[in-house]
């Protein structure tokens, strides 16, 4: 049923058979005409976040797949994913540049919590959808505040309290070692950490440092955090720094309970690289199937999203699960663009980025959808808990849903 559903609206969409909404006025509709649509993204092709790169190009093969075969709607994508090297100054002059001088209709899936803080006031200014970040910062789900921006995967707040709620659970009497980037993502995870303990309890069992996402190591951390008698750790970072926690720890011969941010789990960027051994026992959570992962070798999700490597980027690492996120981000987006129908407006976006039921992605994991409204900017709000065993991701547990 799976396969054929979403065969069936990806027919949709080469065939210009979306739904059709009234006419809207060209001049109501920036970054569209009637063969054309315009759509901008900040993307981290260089610098620390560089390993995020791989989401940019999956969404631009998938929009030159649809273009092939005759576009969306009579119109082809024109897709800006220009470089920001994770640097909020360059993200600045970037978006700024989409916006003002190449007139995108509005900005997708653009990378990072520091880099999307930078422009959030400019693109709710200008009434430029600011859609489906790709951070799981808590801050994107408020339409009341910022009503042109909206997240896409679970916050960072809400996977730190599962993680809270666990170690509970098996280690109460836990010292926890929280490593976190200096920023409005790690800090999320501080937050999160503190709704399930309570603050008192936190200021007792948590000894946090932070590091900068420039700095070259972040060896003193977990040097400082293992002297403290942390017999848990709570890694909140990067793809960067998650494979260098992963070496650290083993190098000091340190066996904490050990909890890594889903955004520093690929396995071809950060297991391999920090040592396949080294992280066995690893604990994470995630909401994507993991392609590494022999129980997904038959799955229909799985099946399609390989169909389309193999085809639009033959030779990519599929063990990075980037291209994996990529896809499903664009998928979510093609349902989009499909409920908007010739109502391409600025507004008519939103509406309808607001208006998803229980869409169901083909590689995120089972009983995980998406849901918007007008009051829910946050599209998905599920995690499962994971263990690596040395070979893959090992699923335990039932499907959560934060607080």
């Amino acid at each position: 049923m799976l396969r054929r559903d979403f065969l069936m609206l990806t027919a949709a969409f080469v065939a210009g058979s979306v739904l059709h909404a009234p006419a809207a006025r060209a001049a109501d509709m920036p970054g569209v005409t009637a063969t054309e649509i315009k759509i901008g993204q900040t993307q981290s092709y260089s610098g620390p976040a560089s390993s995020y790169g791989a989401i940019g190009k999956t969404q631009q093969a998938y929009f030159d797949m649809i273009n092939a075969k005759g576009g969306i709607n009579g119109r082809k994508i024109t897709f800006l994913s220009l470089d920001d090297g994770y640097s909020p100054p360059r993200t600045v002059e970037q978006t700024r540049k989409l916006v003002e001088q190449e007139g995108v209709a509005f900005m997708f899936n653009s990378l990072g919590t520091p880099t999307n803080s930078a422009v959030q006031k400019y693109l709710n200014q200008k009434k430029v959808p600011q859609l489906f970040v790709a951070t799981g910062g808590d801050k994107w789900g408020d339409p009341e505040h910022f009503p042109w921006t909206m997240g896409w995967q679970t916050s960072y707040r809400a996977e730190a309290q599962i993680y809270g709620k666990y170690i509970l659970a098996e280690k109460p009497n836990a010292k926890i070692g929280l490593l976190y980037q200096n920023d409005d993502f790690g800090k999320d995870y501080v937050n999160g950490l503190k709704d399930v303990l309570g603050a008192d309890r936190y200021a007792k069992m948590v000894n946090a440092v932070s590091y900068e996402a420039t700095d070259a190591t972040i060896d003193s951390q977990l040097v400082s955090l293992k002297g403290a008698g942390a017999d848990v750790l709570v890694t909140a970072t990067v793809p960067k720094f998650g494979a260098m926690s992963i070496r650290k720890v083993h190098e000091l011969d340190w066996h904490p309970l050990h909890f890594m941010s889903n955004v520093a789990i690929s396995v071809g960027t950060v297991i391999e690289p920090g040592g396949k051994e080294n992280a066995i026992g690893l604990i994470s959570a995630d909401f994507r199937k993991d392609a590494t992962d022999p129980t997904w070798k038959d799955d229909a999700g799985i099946k399609l999203w390989r169909d389309f490597m193999n085809a639009q980027m033959p030779g990519a690492d599929q063990a990075d699960n980037n291209y994996l996120y990529g896809y499903s981000v664009v998928l979510t987006l093609m349902q989009v663009l499909k409920q908007c129908g010739d109502d391409l407006s600025r507004e008519n976006i939103m509406k309808q980025a607001a208006s998803i039921k229980d869409l169901e992605i083909p590689t995120l994991l089972p009983g995980i959808l998406v849901n918007t409204s007008a009051t829910n900017f946050h599209p998905l709000r599920q995690l499962q808990l994971q263990r690596w065993d040395g070979k893959a991701w090992v699923l335990f547990g039932k499907v959560l849903q934060a607080d």
